[in-house]
């Protein structure tokens, strides 16, 4: 059947308009869009060297977390941003708000050893139970720490072996800090035969221990008798230094205290020689 050309042409031209409206009405939006975008980019940079800035003059506040909470900042006015400029567009904004906490929900259960990572980290940073330098004893790990990050901390043992520890694991323990509180005590246990005098064994380990100028003054060094054995006294030198010198003077007053008994003829007993064998003496 024939078309009416004039009803045809009157039929373009509601369809022109309309599209012209929907260009003119969308181009407001895509340029409204194009602005939000913009402003909030700007916005969310400057909030993120606000926050940076502002976290640094708390003192002691940790690097890391300076850098975690401004880029936290930051991706948040990002995200509100594009759920904005969605909404210019007539996006329903409460469904894709719904549709991230969920995203967000199953994404927290999914990764939840690495949130509890983070989260420690974040404890660990704040709380400061060891810093970087410092020698700790976290269950079965030891070592000196190197780097505390969000999700792990690193370490390196005396021994040079490079440990890499979640931070879940070192924040459920007890932290054992041989470092922070700067000074430490150290003990020195020698056996001497029973047949040696007592008290000059005594006053020879303080005068090694009063002549070693990385042990302190005070609390004084003391010597006493920790344990008697069947032929054996068991000396105990008992002196503090520094966390630093800990080990060196350790090493050095060993060696020390064995030479001062040799030269003043102070014995330390031999270990019983081995007694074979009924069967290997047969042999």
């Amino acid at each position: 059947m024939p078309t009416d050309p004039q009803s045809a042409l009157l039929t373009i031209q509601a369809g022109l308009a309309q599209l012209s409206t929907l260009i003119v009405s969308y181009s407001f939006s895509a340029v409204g869009a194009v602005i939000l975008l913009v402003v909030g980019y700007l916005v969310a940079g400057l909030a993120e060297r606000s926050i940076y800035a502002g976290l640094g003059h708390i003192h002691g506040f940790d690097e890391t977390l300076r850098h975690f909470f401004s880029q936290v900042v930051r991706y948040a006015i990002l995200i509100l941003v594009v759920i904005m400029v969605l909404g210019q567009f007539g996006v329903q904004t409460a469904s894709i708000i719904a549709a991230i906490g969920a995203a967000g929900l199953a994404i927290g259960l999914a990764l939840q050893g690495t949130l509890q990572n983070i989260a420690a980290g974040i404890m660990l940073l704040a709380l400061r139970p060891f810093r970087i330098g410092e020698n700790v004893e976290v269950g079965s790990i030891a070592g000196k720490v190197e780097e505390i990050g969000l999700f792990a901390t690193k370490l390196r043992t005396v021994e040079g072996v490079y440990i890499l520890a979640p931070n879940s694991t070192l924040w459920n323990q007890p932290v054992r800090n041989f470092t922070r509180n700067g000074v430490r005590r150290a003990d020195i246990t020698l056996s001497i035969g029973s047949w040696n005098d007592i008290d000059r064994a005594q006053k020879t380990l303080l005068a090694i221990a009063g002549a070693e100028k990385r042990i302190r003054r005070e609390p004084a060094p003391i010597a006493f008798v920790a344990g008697l054995g069947d032929a054996t006294v068991s000396l105990t030198l008992r002196y503090w230094t520094s966390a630093a010198d800990y080990f060196s003077t350790q090493i050095d007053m060993t060696k020390r205290a064995k030479q001062a008994f040799d030269s003043e003829g102070i014995s330390i007993p031999l270990p019983p020689p081995e007694v074979p064998a009924p069967e290997a003496r047969k042999q």
